[in-house]
């Protein structure tokens, strides 16, 4: 059953996850900025801090992204290389997507269009 977190604005950030062949698959919708990055970090790592060493995060229903949420994405990518894993981001739309390119963070953190395409990279 997949677990839910809402931020205190349902609007701004929601997240979801799942596993898949020992993949932890986020499925985040909203806006990522520094008023929900520790919901985003807890989404990505679980509460312990490490759920997972391998992690999708499916950002087809993200609309924007500051750097705050840039940053917990390279805290999640250094933490699972640490554990010999890889961070890998689904679907980003076009505005989040250049967020990604313009900090070359898809340099770091492989994007693909769709959760399906990840999972097999």
């Amino acid at each position: 059953m997949p677990h839910t977190q809402h931020a205190d604005r349902p609007h701004h950030l929601s997240a979801e996850h799942h596993e898949i062949d020992g993949v932890r698959v986020v499925t985040l919708r909203g806006e990522i900025d520094r008023d929900v990055q520790d919901v985003l970090r807890e989404a990505l790592l679980g509460e312990a801090g490490m759920a997972s060493a391998r992690i999708i995060a499916d950002l087809s229903g993200v609309t924007f992204m500051d750097s705050s949420g840039v940053n917990v994405f390279l805290g999640a990518h250094l933490q699972t290389k640490d554990a010999q894993g890889w961070v890998r981001i689904a679907g980003a739309q076009r505005p989040v997507l250049r967020v990604l390119e313009v900090t070359g963070v898809d340099t770091l953190i492989a994007c693909h269009p769709t959760v399906e395409q990840a999972l097999t990279a």
